[in-house]
């Protein structure tokens, strides 16, 4: 493959911000955001954290073909894409569902990349991950690497352990004796797809070492509706982080709490409503920060409602990531 560092010399480190708005003025609680929607034009938010070691594995292994699923409307399959290009290998998409001409905005771009997109009927998608399907995308493809939906494995976890390195605390210049409280209650917040993302943080911050009571809760949102899969998702891939771990000698001493929420969904992926594009609009115009209404749209309600319920008590600080998305 070709040298892949003159890409990976244009991946920015992700801004942290401090969120100013009325509602956390009034409850007393102080809300960041990490930007990791802008480290790339093309391969940003945490898409770029879920594809790096699966990019890096790939060179290791002199490998020229990968091929993911998605949606019509995948970021996944956006930034795979591009990554492809980027690092000089075949990318294929398998679309769920037909492939509607003229392409959206977000097939066009990867077809534009060089991906082959490949529909696949929703039937047969619902069984993607099974033996019969994936042998028949071999037998059409040949010797290809398959990365799962939403970039969901082993290594995208351990790449998204990777954002921890990025939280500085030291963005709120409140201390806990100017504030008169025993200790700062931190959050790091993140919505949920596929619960990787999440995992890859909790990961991140056990292998930080011995929790103490600054150690963040991650607190993660959930986008789609499946009542307690995302949960089983997350125990899934820290238990397997766990062991990855282990197995190098090395031991997880922190315990980090994570939860999370499901009362966002507004009805499933990608499902919104009149309240929640009201929201955005609102939100940005008040704090400068683009949303989208499939992630970040419903992590930052989510946290605004949960602060106006007083769920999280006075002096409490948030970070919470943008993850991307392309706003549609």
């Amino acid at each position: 493959m070709p040298n892949s560092m003159p890409f990976l010399n244009s991946i920015e480190s992700p801004p942290l911000e401090l969120l100013s708005h009325p509602l956390f003025s009034r409850h007393g609680v102080s809300v960041g955001v990490l930007r990791l929607d802008q480290i790339h034009p093309t391969i940003h938010g945490n898409k770029w954290f879920k594809l790096k070691r699966n990019l890096a594995d790939l060179r290791a292994r002199d490998r020229r073909r990968v091929l993911s699923f998605g949606g019509a409307y995948s970021n996944h399959l956006y930034a795979l894409a591009a990554a492809g290009k980027a690092f000089g290998f075949e990318t294929i998409g398998v679309i769920r569902g037909e492939i509607v001409e003229p392409l959206n905005p977000i097939l066009a771009f990867a077809s534009e990349q060089g991906m082959q997109l490949i529909p696949l009927s929703r039937a047969d998608y619902r069984l993607k991950e099974s033996a019969e399907v994936i042998a028949r995308l071999r037998a059409r493809f040949g010797d290809v690497d398959i990365i799962p939906e939403g970039g969901g494995n082993l290594l995208a976890v351990e790449g998204c352990a990777e954002i921890v390195d990025y939280l500085d605390w030291s963005l709120f210049d409140t201390s806990a004796d100017q504030m008169g409280i025993e200790s700062i209650n931190r959050v790091v917040a993140v919505s949920c797809g596929t619960a990787t993302t999440l995992a890859g943080l909790v990961h991140g911050l056990e292998s930080c070492g011995e929790a103490s009571s600054s150690t963040p809760q991650v607190c993660g949102v959930a986008v789609l509706r499946a009542r307690g899969y995302l949960k089983s998702e997350a125990a899934k891939w820290l238990s397997l982080a766990g062991a990855e771990a282990c197995s190098g000698g090395a031991s997880r001493k922190a315990r980090v709490r994570w939860m999370i929420d499901e009362r966002y969904h507004f009805g499933g992926y990608a499902r919104k409503s009149a309240e929640l594009t009201g929201f955005t609009h609102q939100f940005e115009s008040i704090t400068g920060l683009p949303l989208e209404p499939v992630y970040t749209g419903k992590l930052f309600f989510a946290l605004c409602d949960q602060i106006a319920k007083g769920e999280f008590v006075p002096g409490t600080q948030i970070i919470a990531l943008h993850t991307g998305g392309v706003v549609r």
